[in-house]
C-alpha cells in the first residue's frame, strides 16, 4: 500500500508541531501514521521516534512521563514494520544516554550491531533484518551513555574499536567523547585522560575545557591550573568555560596571585570575553572571596553592569565564607529592592550559612521563618522526600542544600542522612563531593550538644606563587614556628596580619610564571 502525498504532508505536519504533552497524544499520532500506511516507511518511522524522544526531553515531560515517552520510542523500533536505519538508532541511543536510564543506550547499540528480528504485521511472519552500521555520530552518544551509566568496561572496549577504524584519531566529536569518558573514570584509569589528551593531534579549546573541568571536579585544582598554563603557552584562546574553571580552581586552591593574574589577563587580552560577562563576574567574586580578598570581590560585584541571581548568590556565598551574616542578609534584601530579583535557593542558603558561620542562630531562625512564609521553604522533611523521589540520582548540590538547611534548622537526623548520601556520591565520583559535609555535621552536633572530637581538617593557602597545605597541630610543617608566631600575634590583638606587599600582576609577565612552584605543594 502506497501512501498518498496528502497523507505524507498531514503526518509530517503532526511530527513538526510542538512535542506531545502526554503519551496518549503520541499514541494518537502513531495511529494516524498507521491509518495511512506510513508505519511501513523507514523515514516515517524515524519521524515518530524523533517525536517520542523529543517529547521525553521537553519540559512538558517533567511530570515523570519522560520515561514513558522513551519506552514508547523503544517499542516503535522493536515492533517496526520498516527496516530501521542509523538515524533511528542514533536518536534512541542519544535520548537514553541523557535519560535516568543510560544503560539502555548500550542495549540499543548492541541491538544495532547484530542481526535482529522485527515483526511484519500483515503477514504475521518474523523476518531477520541486517545489522545497521554505526556512523560517526553513533559513537559519541554511546560513549556518553557509558559515562552516565558508570560502565567503564564497554567504553574502554569501544575505544579499542575506534582505534582500529581510525575515528579515535580523526574525528573531533569522538575524541571529545573519549576524553569525557576517561575524565569520568579518572581514578580507575590513572593517567588515562591526560595521556589521551596529549595524543589528540589537533586540540581545540573544548578538549582543554573537558580535562580542566575533570581535574577540578576530582579535587585537583592545581592540576587544573597547570593545564590552564599550558593552554596559554600553546597560544590558544581560552573561552568562557576555561576562564571560569581556572578561576574556580584558584578559589579552591586559595591561589590569590594567580586569580589576580587571570583577572588582569581577562581584562586586557580576552577579546570578546569581557569582565562584564555575568558568569565571569560571578567566578571572580567567588575567587576573591574564597581567597580572602573580600574588598576585591565587592568591587567586582559593584562594577558589574548586569547583576543577575547567580551573581548575587556568588557575593552572598562569599560573605557567608567570612561569617558576615548581617551583610549577607542585607544583600538578600537588596537584590529584591534594587534589582527586583526573587532570591533563589542558592542565595537563601548562602544567607543561612552566613548566619550559621557567625553563630547568629536567632537571626538564622528569623530568616528561615521569613523564607518559609514568603517562598514556602524550610520544610526539610519534604525536601528529603523530594530528593529521594527524583527519577535520577540527585547531584551532590541537592544534598548539600539539604545539609545547609539542616544546619540552620538544627535537624540532626536529616543532616546525618544528607552526609551519608554525599559520601556515596563521593565514592562514585571521587574527592570533592562531600567537601565540608562533616564539618557542617559537627557544627550541627555542637548546636544539639552531641559533638565529640572534631576530625582534623586540611587548609591550603597561596603565597608568592606557592600553594602550601597544612593541618591543625601539624608539628612537621617547615614553617610551623612562623605560623604559630603569627597566630599568637593575632590572638593577642597586637600583630594583625603580617604585611605582604603585592606587586601589580600584568599579563606582560607572560603565563610562564604561573604555578612554576606548584609542584612544591605538599599533599
Amino acid at each position: 500500500m502506497r501512501a498518498l502525498p496528502w497523507a505524507w504532508r498531514r503526518c509530517m505536519r503532526l511530527t513538526q508541531l510542538a512535542p506531545c504533552p502526554n503519551v496518549p497524544r503520541l499514541r494518537a499520532t502513531h495511529a494516524v501514521f498507521v491509518a495511512h500506511g506510513l508505519h511501513r516507511h523507514t523515514y516515517a518511522l524515524s519521524r515518530l521516534v524523533l517525536l517520542a524522544t523529543g517529547s521525553a526531553e521537553d519540559d512538558g515531560a517533567a511530570d515523570g512521563s519522560g520515561g514513558d515517552f522513551l519506552s514508547y520510542a523503544g517499542l516503535l523500533l522493536r515492533h517496526a514494520e520498516a527496516p530501521p536505519n542509523a538515524f533511528i538508532f542514533n536518536t534512541l541511543i542519544r535520548a537514553y544516554a541523557r535519560s535516568p536510564h543510560p544503560t539502555a543506550a548500550l542495549f540499543f547499540f548492541q541491538l544495532m550491531r547484530q542481526r535482529h528480528h522485527h515483526l511484519l504485521a500483515l503477514s504475521g511472519e518474523e523476518e531477520q533484518a541486517a545489522a545497521v552500521a554505526p556512523d560517526y555520530l553513533t559513537f559519541p552518544f554511546v560513549l556518553h551513555g557509558c559515562s552516565a551509566a558508570q560502565c567503564p568496561s564497554p567504553g574502554l572496549q569501544l575505544h579499542g574499536l575506534l582505534c582500529k577504524n581510525g575515528l579515535a584519531a580523526g574525528d573531533h566529536y569522538v575524541q571529545t567523547a573519549l576524553l569525557r569518558l576517561y575524565v569520568t573514570f579518572m581514578e580507575l584509569v590513572p593517567g588515562g585522560a591526560h595521556n589521551l589528551f596529549d595524543e589528540i593531534p589537533r586540540r581545540d579549546v573544548v578538549h582543554w575545557d573537558v580535562l580542566m573541568n575533570g581535574y577540578l571536579r576530582r579535587g585537583l585544582p592545581c592540576e587544573a591550573l597547570q593545564l590552564f598554563r599550558r593552554l596559554l603557552l600553546s597560544g590558544a584562546q581560552p573561552d568562557e568555560v576555561a576562564l571560569t574553571t581556572a578561576l574556580a580552581a584558584c578559589a579552591r586552591a586559595g591561589a590569590l596571585r594567580e586569580g589576580r593574574w587571570i583577572h588582569c589577563y581577562l581584562r586586557d587580552n580576552a577579546g570578546e570575553l569581557r569582565t562584564d560577562d555575568a558568569h565571569i563576574c560571578a567566578a571572580l567574586v567567588t575567587m576573591y572571596a574564597k581567597c580572602g580578598s573580600l574588598d576585591a570581590a565587592r568591587e567586582v560585584f559593584e562594577m558589574a553592569p548586569h547583576r543577575c541571581r547567580f551573581l548575587w548568590s556568588a557575593l552572598i556565598g562569599g560573605l557567608a565564607v567570612h561569617g558576615l551574616a548581617e551583610e549577607a542578609v542585607g544583600c538578600l534584601r537588596r537584590m529584591q529592592e534594587q534589582d527586583g530579583l526573587r532570591p533563589d535557593g542558592v542565595a537563601l542558603l548562602g544567607a543561612l550559612s552566613a548566619c550559621a558561620h557567625a553563630g547568629k542562630a536567632e537571626e538564622g531562625r528569623r530568616l528561615l521563618a521569613e523564607m518559609e512564609a514568603l517562598y514556602g521553604v524550610g520544610r526539610l522533611e519534604e525536601a528529603v522526600e523530594l530528593a529521594r523521589a527524583m527519577p535520577m540520582r540527585p547531584l551532590a548540590s541537592v544534598w548539600g542544600s539539604v545539609l545547609a538547611g539542616c544546619r540552620a534548622g538544627g535537624a540532626v537526623e536529616l543532616a546525618e542522612l544528607a552526609v551519608a548520601e554525599l559520601e556515596k556520591i563521593e565514592e562514585e565520583l571521587g574527592a570533592g563531593a562531600a567537601d565540608g559535609a562533616h564539618v557542617q555535621l559537627w557544627s550541627i552536633y555542637m548546636g544539639a550538644n552531641r559533638a565529640g572530637r572534631k576530625t582534623t581538617g586540611r587548609s591550603e593557602i597561596e603565597l608568592d606563587g606557592v600553594v602550601s597545605s597544612f593541618v591543625s597541630g601539624d608539628g612537621e610543617h617547615p614553617l610551623r614556628e612562623r605560623i604559630y608566631e603569627t597566630v599568637h600575634h593575632l590572638l593577642a590583638g597586637r600583630g594583625g596580619l603580617l604585611a605582604v606587599e603585592d606587586e601589580e600582576l600584568c599579563p606582560e609577565e607572560g603565563p610562564g610564571y604561573l604555578f612554576d612552584d606548584m609542584s612544591s605543594r605538599s599533599r
